[in-house]
């Protein structure tokens, strides 16, 4: 995970000045029985940002060319934590003392089915076809498996068409092939922050593209409300925020499930910013890749595909793939679906950089056909292990006095940790995360996720029991140390699964003098309060 380069502020780019709000008293949910202390809102200072990295950021190579320079600049200022768990991966074995990951996001539960279902004879088959260039859009026998897939998995009101199927290797190379053809150089996204922080790279460097960051903050104002909640007022908000900037905005990034909140958009909210984007003649990307690791009935996930209606069809692209949902981010496998042919051309014919081999393509469209395999055995049996492994770590949080923000869907809780910050700073975040490393176990710091609140993580729980038992400890030895803990005023609430049907837990919730404080700033990554 990474972000832009940006100043000690934390805004990735150029922002007008902020405007500021006061702070709303409210309690979080019914029958909480008291409110959070808060403080009124401050005017925050200027944010200011770097419009073009490679001038200020880039690497001293005389061997590359400035793109390649910026490249390079993202590889080595990025995803730290990972090269260094490489280097020292934790091994029952042959290396006890090595770092537990809890900050990547696999599903590492169900590989003895994955393994099963994998080396069954019917996976294994070999002929000329397959040797062969393809058709880059992926072979007809695989889209038509994956159109049958998402027919019935997204419930589509009717059969979704083949031709509308493109193949790739995995939602990186989608985001960046769409990035490429929807948008001129130096054009945007908008997209709710915080959000999974490898989008920007994989839509700035081949197409130069940039994001404008709707800033959602965690404070709940009434009883309908609920933390990091995107409204159409927000995107308005920041689209004419990026336009006073001069950036054009072309398009609007959905993830839903929402990485790393784990949020779940209804049928409603998703015909909202879909209307949205079609009265500004937007393209939306809704990135669907967690949409069947929702493990908690009450979730109530919808597909954008099963809406009866899209607003704006030929400006609706849809992503999934196996990474996710099929534990196999190894294989490299994604898919877009879109009705617009010239979008799905344009993106095809980037496939010759992107495209999967004839081999794997058999062996996913075996697996995409096996409904009764999916249905009957892989999904409850993962569902069942998600729960299992969530239940405990949430336990393991709620022991610690950590409030937590999870919807019962993808492998990961969102972790307010704010109250171990001695400061509310970025870099006091940094420390935090430096002393978990220290103590070998890996998570995501909130500020690689553009997150506005210094002190949230990303905490994955999609693990083997033994690993997230001593992951746990790890955490747990790091957070009970001998370093200074800002105050804690009376707790609020946590929301977890069932939250939308009133299901409330109670954890300590650490205001102090972190109150969230509503703002409005607009930035190149435009935004909307401070957010965690």
């Amino acid at each position: 995970m990474f972000t832009l380069p940006q100043n000690e502020s934390g805004a990735p780019t150029t922002c007008l000045d902020p405007a500021s709000t006061q702070g709303v008293d409210s309690n979080y949910g019914a029958g909480l029985g008291r409110d959070c202390t808060r403080k009124p809102a401050q005017k925050l200072p200027k944010l200011y940002g770097v419009g073009d990295p490679i001038a200020t950021f880039s690497s001293d190579s005389s061997h590359l060319s400035s793109r390649g320079r910026i490249i390079k600049w993202f590889w080595d200022s990025a995803e730290e934590g990972y090269r260094t768990y490489h280097m020292d991966e934790y091994d029952e074995d042959k290396n006890p003392n090595g770092i537990i990951n809890l900050g990547t996001s696999e599903n590492k539960l169900c590989f003895d089915l994955l393994c099963r279902r994998l080396s069954q004879n019917d996976m294994l088959q070999v002929e000329p076809s397959l040797l062969q260039y393809p058709d880059w859009r992926g072979h007809l026998f695989l889209r038509e498996e994956v159109a049958r897939f998402l027919s019935l998995y997204c419930k589509s009101p009717a059969p979704l068409d083949p031709e509308n199927v493109v193949v790739l290797n995995g939602c990186a190379s989608l985001f960046s092939a769409l990035a490429t053809v929807l948008c001129e150089v130096g054009e945007a996204f908008l997209i709710p922050a915080p959000y999974y922080g490898a989008i920007t790279q994989h839509v700035y460097l081949y197409g130069n593209i940039r994001l404008v960051c709707v800033y959602l903050d965690s404070e709940v104002t009434d009883l309908d409300s609920h933390p990091f909640q995107l409204t159409v007022e927000k995107l308005e908000m920041a689209l004419q925020g990026a336009n006073s900037e001069g950036v054009k905005v072309k398009g609007l990034i959905l993830i839903n499930p929402q990485n790393p909140l784990g949020d779940i958009y209804s049928p409603e909210e998703l015909q909202e910013y879909l209307e949205f984007a079609k009265r500004h003649e937007l393209h939306v990307m809704v990135d669907e890749v967690y949409m069947l690791s929702v493990f908690e009935k009450l979730a109530g996930y919808r597909s954008v595909l099963s809406l009866e209606r899209l607003p704006d069809p030929q400006r609706t692209h849809v992503m999934w793939a196996a990474s996710k949902d099929f534990g196999m981010s190894g294989l490299r496998f994604g898919t877009l679906y879109t009705e617009n042919r010239d979008v799905a051309t344009a993106v095809a014919s980037l496939c010759r950089y992107h495209g999967l081999s004839g081999l794997v393509q058999y062996q996913m469209a075996q697996l995409l056909r096996d409904h009764d395999w999916i249905s009957q055995v892989y999904l409850p049996e993962n569902h069942a292990r998600l729960k299992v492994a969530h239940t405990y770590v949430s336990g393991e949080l709620r022991d610690l006095g950590i409030p937590f923000l999870s919807r019962g869907a993808g492998f990961f809780i969102w972790v307010d940790l704010r109250k171990y910050l001695p400061e509310a700073t970025f870099e006091e975040e940094m420390l935090l995360w430096r002393r978990f490393l220290d103590n070998k176990v890996l998570l995501s710091f909130g500020k690689a996720f553009e997150c506005k609140e210094p002190g949230w993580f990303r905490l994955v729980f999609s693990d083997k029991a033994h690993r997230l038992r001593l992951g746990m400890q790890r955490v747990r030895q790091v957070l009970e140390g001998k370093f200074q803990m800002a105050e804690v005023p009376p707790p609020c609430q946590t929301q977890e699964p069932g939250a939308s049907t009133g299901e409330l837990v109670v954890a300590p919730w650490p205001w102090g003098h972190r109150a969230w404080q509503p703002l409005l700033t607009w930035v190149f990554w435009a935004s909307e309060t401070v957010c965690g």
